[in-house]
């Protein structure tokens, strides 16, 4: 009887302190929806500033494109024809709700590339955390121009929120 007594007691600890910590969960999709970036720094930033619409897919959390516009047209990036991509791979804290994870940006145009590397937090507030809101991005980013049009190559730091309709 001693012999099944002691694995089945080693078993349940195992269990119960594999359950202490911050326990989380997958809030993928939870991030799309409508975001703001505004970047600050570097000598071109004042034309990179943009609104996005986009979904988050899969475990991977690329980001699938639903519109994508600068609020400030300027000579290194065309009226239309940029080239979004990007990931959000996120999860929740369980125990308050906190959403964190890595984001990555990149937009390409015209042989000249800005790419955004930071962290999200946000607060997951659906059932089974099917929603995120008050989502924040912070991070630097990198622009690399081709040279034509006086876009050389510069860098910066950015903040990127979400709309508060944003969640899906």
């Amino acid at each position: 009887m001693k012999r099944v007594v002691i694995p089945v007691i080693l078993l349940l600890l195992t269990a119960m302190i594999g359950g202490c910590g911050s326990p989380s969960s997958d809030v993928q999709t939870a991030a799309g929806g409508v975001w703001q970036a505004e970047l600050v720094g570097g000598d071109s930033a004042q034309g990179f500033s943009f609104v996005a619409g986009f979904t988050v897919a899969g475990a991977g959390g690329t980001l699938t494109f639903s519109s994508f516009q600068f609020l400030t047209q300027g000579a290194c990036f065309p009226v239309n024809g940029e080239t979004p991509t990007g990931s959000m791979v996120l999860t929740v804290n369980t125990n308050n709700n906190e959403v964190t994870g890595p984001v990555t940006f990149t937009v390409t145009a015209n042989g000249n590339t800005l790419a955004m590397t930071g962290t999200v937090t946000g607060t997951e507030n659906g059932i089974y955390g099917t929603q995120m809101s008050d989502g924040t991005a912070t991070g630097s980013w990198t622009f690399t121009g081709s040279g034509s049009s006086g876009c050389s190559s510069t860098s910066g730091s950015f903040t990127m929120t979400q709309a508060s309709s944003g969640t899906s």
